[in-house]
């Protein structure tokens, strides 16, 4: 009977060992290649090491000091995550402070031109029809292989447990839970370039995941290795999410109805070398890649995109002449918005892409 038994451990093993095999053939047909360094997963994360960042302050450099608001941070692995953890009641008498649903309209910006919407702190003069008209001198393979990289320099940035009109001491705002932060974000837009045809590198490496303090600079050498690495990528992708502020205790949750669906609404943002910045001297090719994407936003989903807010900063786009920052979503909508809001800022980065093949 054991000599049996042994002989069908052994059967059964091998024959599962297989149907792995098969499977992890089959899901790695078509599908992004995924890098991930998600060690810091569960690491602990104080308020004072990440970031939610207001955009009236901005532009921003994440190597900068920073003292963010209070919130409350969850790591991936810890005993909140238990099931039997015990979930707090939120009522409006726990409130810290209001959530006002609004739509922050583009169409007030400074500078624009026929759908393009910018609101410009460079001091630059830009000649938006010229640059459109020149247009981004990246060419892409009609090939798998990857050329765009996915990257999020502040991965732990969260959303809202659920759509309430306030907020508490209890939400949490900040996760290294990759199911819940903006690198699910990642997944959903590296789904859809995948299935269009574009082949995706997307890092979920928690760059700020010991400290906010430096994490632009950690991205920097994650995307300088996975250039490297794979120099067929032409196109960098940083995803946010963005925080705003309507005062000192209230927030923002900025919101567009796109076919009968509310979706957290997203902003690009863009460097130059003005100011202080140097070393960045191929900025234009970067920024009209990201005026065609702010336009073919425009006319796909009207209102989905703020103005794109144009710095004097490098934000890491530096690196090549295909990079843009993406904010998603600010930290007081859901999950599900940024989700939707993903797909579809996606749809629209694919129609850019594809122009470029």
């Amino acid at each position: 009977m054991g000599d049996i038994m042994k002989r069908f451990g052994a059967i059964f093993l091998i024959g599962f060992a297989s149907v792995l095999s098969v499977l992890a053939a089959v899901g790695g047909m078509g599908a992004a290649i995924k890098i991930d360094n998600t060690k810091n997963a569960g690491a602990f994360i104080t308020s004072d090491t990440v970031s939610t960042y207001d955009i009236d302050f901005l532009p921003f450099d994440a190597d900068e000091p920073y003292s963010p608001p209070s919130s409350n941070i969850q790591t991936g692995n810890t005993p909140s995550d238990s099931p039997t953890q015990s979930i707090p009641v939120l009522t409006p008498n726990d409130a810290i402070g209001k959530v006002y649903n609004k739509f922050l309209t583009p169409y007030n910006a400074g500078l624009q031109y026929n759908n393009i919407y910018i609101k410009n702190s460079t001091g630059l003069d830009i000649d938006l029809q010229q640059e459109l008209k020149t247009g981004s001198k990246i060419k892409l393979r009609k090939s798998s292989v990857p050329q765009v990289l996915i990257v999020h320099t502040h991965a732990t940035e969260g959303f809202m447990s659920g759509e309430r009109d306030y907020y508490t001491k209890a939400d949490v705002f900040n996760t290294t839970d990759c199911s819940k932060n903006v690198v699910r974000l990642g997944d959903i837009v590296s789904s859809v370039l995948e299935k269009g045809g574009i082949g995706v590198i997307h890092n979920t490496t928690l760059h700020d995941g010991e400290s906010y303090s430096g994490s632009y600079s950690r991205a920097e050498k994650t995307i300088t290795e996975t250039l490297k690495k794979y120099p067929t990528i032409k196109v960098v992708i940083d995803i946010h999410r963005d925080s705003v502020s309507q005062n000192s205790t209230d927030r923002v949750r900025p919101v567009v109805e796109i076919n009968g669906k509310n979706a957290a609404q997203v902003m690009l943002v863009m460097g130059s070398n003005t100011g202080s910045v140097s070393g960045f001297s191929k900025w234009r090719e970067n920024f009209r890649l990201a005026i065609k994407y702010q336009q073919t936003m425009e006319n796909m989903y009207p209102g989905l995109a703020r103005a794109m807010h144009f710095a004097s900063k490098k934000y890491n786009q530096h690196l090549t002449t295909g990079s843009m920052l993406l904010e998603i979503g600010t930290d007081v909508n859901t999950l599900e918005q940024a989700e939707y809001s993903a797909e579809l800022a996606a749809n629209a980065l694919l129609s850019v892409l594809k122009t470029l093949q």
